[in-house]
């Protein structure tokens, strides 16, 4: 029953918008082809951004320096290192921090205290750096001012409440 209801779902959004198009006499198609036209613009202003953003995480992603630096920091704040790097990585990229995720729980069982603890890092943080990119990118903004050490304060906060309360429940 799901599956027939999803199935119908945007097929009939179509038809709804199309069928409220012809009653108020609206071309739709030249409005679609000036949406897409206006959509490329978007797209062409946000792509530096973007790229810019792929490329650091890419290099990030692929650095031993990174590897070799965890496990130095690991003995003294006796975190996790799987944490510590899940911790790093989620401000930057959702779906790298999703591949270690993933990683964590083939690992160790999401029911564990390391795998809980992903879990709800996973959720209290936001891709902080790819949402500045992207939405002060998109509008033109250039100085940031403190968004940018606020939201990662607002990330190290949730990654320290998250270790707190998952200790007290484990």
């Amino acid at each position: 029953m799901m599956n027939l209801l999803s199935n119908l779902l945007i097929p009939s959004l179509v038809l709804i918008i199309i069928v409220y198009g012809l009653y108020k006499k609206i071309n739709l198609y030249d409005n679609f082809i000036e949406g897409a036209k206006e959509s490329f613009e978007i797209v062409l202003s946000i792509f530096p951004n973007l790229l810019a953003m792929i490329l650091a995480i890419n290099i990030f992603l692929n650095s031993d320096v990174i590897g070799l630096v965890l496990e130095k920091i690991k003995d003294y704040i006796k975190f996790p290192t799987e944490i510590i790097y899940l911790s790093m990585i989620r401000p930057i990229s959702g779906s790298s921090s999703i591949a270690i995720l993933n990683r964590i729980f083939e690992k160790f069982n999401p029911d564990t205290f390391i795998g809980t603890l992903a879990s709800v890092i996973q959720g209290a943080n936001d891709t902080t750096l790819y949402v500045l990119t992207l939405y002060f990118g998109s509008v033109g903004i250039k100085k940031i001012k403190y968004a940018l050490w606020l939201s990662l304060l607002t990330d190290l906060f949730a990654i320290i409440i998250s270790f707190f309360l998952v200790s007290i429940i484990f």
